[in-house]
């Protein structure tokens, strides 16, 4: 009896955890075996950014690896220093930035009103219809734009030219200057009901008699929304905010290459579609290699920048 009892694990032990949560350890080991297969082993290409790299330098692609010449940082420095990094850069911090300033708070706005429907039956079929357009293919959405505002048949379009004549309606599709107005209207339309759900999780954190309260006191609707619900979800908000933040350089690929065609490609042109075309369609590898490491490491300060930024300001901030 002492023998087997001296056997067991003591409490506090990772074997004592380990015995005690086995299932649970065994159910995250497929989590596990996709993190390391498809993020953690891929970072070793990494290396292609220092090297000057080429596939036909060995027989296999290890042998590629091993021997391709490094060449330091001059890659780096020649897609800095190169004629296409500051118009990849304009075009991808425009659409960024005015995500950010439109698609971020519509979800946040959405959510309040929503929190303000009384009626159980029209709120859930409401959430349920705002819903619906995140479920929708990408591929979908830039064919019924496409559709709609197109200036043969176009729906959309033909009634633009019934109310401003065809001399003053805009050609959404090959106006270059329309580009991002249309990439972040298709954003919010797909994306706005659905990003409501976080933010309606912590609207039903908010404790009712706050509410009681401040009715009591004479407060309408708007002074409840400015002075109890905004307050409730103040942390949320400032979470997504950094989150956000931290992907100010990643814009959609698939959204920005099935609505990119020639007559807007010097504004469409971002960091996801210039790796793609630089190394799947021209296979330089080393200068693909390199513009996902630049713009990985400004996300990375920019999460950080961001997360420091709201602990100044008294929030709890990502961690």
């Amino acid at each position: 009896m002492e023998k087997s009892q001296s056997n067991k694990p003591r409490a506090g032990t990772w074997k004592h955890a380990l015995s005690v949560h086995k299932w649970l350890y065994i159910m995250i080991i497929p989590g596990v075996i996709y993190m390391v297969v498809f993020r953690y082993l891929p970072m070793g290409g990494l290396i292609m950014g220092f090297q000057n790299f080429s596939p036909y330098n060995g027989d296999t692609m290890l042998g590629a690896f091993l021997h391709s010449p490094f060449v330091g940082l001059s890659i780096f420095e020649k897609f800095v220093m190169g004629p296409d990094f500051w118009r990849v850069l304009r075009n991808t911090l425009s659409i960024s930035i005015a995500s950010l300033i439109f698609f971020f708070p519509a979800p946040i706005i959405l959510a309040l009103f929503l929190n303000e429907v009384k009626n159980v039956a029209f709120k859930r079929i409401t959430q349920t219809m705002v819903y619906i357009p995140h479920f929708i293919s990408m591929v979908i959405v830039a064919a019924l734009t496409a559709q709609l505002f197109s200036t043969t048949d176009g729906l959309v379009y033909h009634s633009l030219v019934e109310l401003f004549g065809k001399a003053n309606a805009p050609d959404i599709m090959s106006n270059p200057k329309l580009f991002v107005q249309m990439i972040v209207g298709q954003s919010m339309w797909k994306e706005t009901g659905y990003g409501t759900i976080i933010f309606l999780a912590a609207l039903s954190g908010v404790d009712v008699q706050l509410y009681e309260a401040a009715e009591v006191d004479g407060a309408n609707r708007w002074h409840k929304m400015w002075h109890i619900t905004l307050p409730a979800i103040r942390s949320t908000i400032v979470i997504m905010l950094i989150l956000k933040i931290g992907t100010i350089l990643n814009t959609s690929y698939e959204q920005i290459f099935l609505m990119q065609n020639s007559m807007n490609r010097a504004v469409s042109d971002v960091f996801d579609t210039y790796i793609y075309t630089r190394g799947v369609v021209n296979g330089d590898y080393s200068l693909a290699t390199a513009a996902g490491m630049f713009k990985s490491i400004v996300s990375m300060i920019m999460v950080l920048g961001a997360n420091k930024l709201a602990k100044a300001f008294g929030e709890s901030g990502f961690y």
